[in-house]
């Protein structure tokens, strides 16, 4: 059975992705810009004052990042 989402906020997010290997790449506003360190598509975290991500937002940088819910819950 596949786990539930996280609740988490966009800087949690951001933290996990680093910790699973992606490099900041830029900030333009309130969005933070990742990569994977080997290179490839960028993975964009919205960053607003620890507000909790929608769902579908949240499910969207899973996907772009290849990483499963599962691997996620692991790195926070």
């Amino acid at each position: 059975m596949t786990p539930r989402q996280p609740r988490i906020s966009g800087k949690d997010m951001v933290a996990a992705l680093r910790r699973a290997g992606f490099i900041l790449v830029y900030i333009e506003g309130s969005h933070h810009y990742l990569e994977p360190s080997g290179g490839g598509a960028l993975v964009t975290v919205p960053v607003h004052t620890n507000k909790i991500l929608r769902p579908k937002t949240l499910k969207s940088i899973i996907d772009r990042a290849g990483l499963t819910t599962e691997e996620l819950i692991n790195l926070l």
